[in-house]
C-alpha cells in the first residue's frame, strides 16, 4: 500500500482523479482497437445529443454538468470536425440547436457496440461489495444538497 492509499478518505480526490485516468486511458485503447479515431473528452457532448437528438448549449452543459464556455469549446472542436450542426431554433430565433451530422451518425453507429462492451467490462468493474456507481450517486446527491466547501465552512464556524 502506498501513502496516499494509507491516507484514506483525505486522499479521496487524488484516488478518483487516478481512477478516472485509468478509464481514460483504457478507453482511448479500446477506440482504438476498434479502429475508432475518438476523444473521451467528446463522449459526453455527442452521447447527450444521440440520446436528445437535438440540444441547445445551456441543455448540453446542465446535462453534463461542465461550464458554458467549456461546452462552447467542445460544440467548436466537433462542429469543426463535422460531427455536429446546428440549427435556429424555431420558438427562439437567438438559441441555436446542436445535432449530429451524418458524420457524426455514423460515428455513433460505430461507437454503439464498443459502448455495449464498454458498459458490460465497466459493470463488472463497478460491481463490488459497495456497489462504485451507486456511491458515486450517493455522494454527488450529498454534494448537490449542500458542496463539500460549504460543510467545511459550516463546521469550521461551528467550533
Amino acid at each position: 500500500m502506498n501513502v496516499i492509499n494509507e491516507a484514506g478518505i483525505l486522499a479521496i480526490s487524488t484516488r478518483l482523479h487516478r481512477l478516472s485516468e485509468q478509464l481514460r486511458k483504457d478507453g482511448a485503447m479500446i477506440y482504438k482497437a476498434f479502429g475508432i479515431d475518438f476523444e473521451l473528452k467528446w463522449f459526453p457532448v455527442i452521447f447527450t445529443i444521440y440520446k436528445k437528438e437535438t440540444a441547445s448549449v445551456v441543455e448540453i452543459a446542465n446535462e453534463i454538468g461542465y461550464t458554458h464556455p467549456s461546452t462552447i469549446t467542445l460544440l467548436k472542436e466537433l462542429e469543426k470536425l463535422k460531427l455536429l450542426e446546428w440549427k435556429k431554433d424555431k420558438s427562439d430565433e437567438r438559441k441555436r440547436l446542436f445535432l449530429l451530422t451524418s458524420k457524426g451518425t455514423e460515428l455513433v453507429e460505430k461507437m454503439k457496440p464498443v459502448w455495449e462492451l464498454v458498459a458490460t467490462v465497466l459493470s463488472e468493474i463497478a460491481d463490488n461489495e459497495n456497489n462504485l456507481l451507486k456511491a458515486i450517486d450517493e455522494a454527488e446527491e450529498k454534494i448537490a444538497n449542500q458542496s463539500f466547501y460549504q460543510r467545511a465552512m459550516q463546521l469550521k464556524n461551528s467550533k
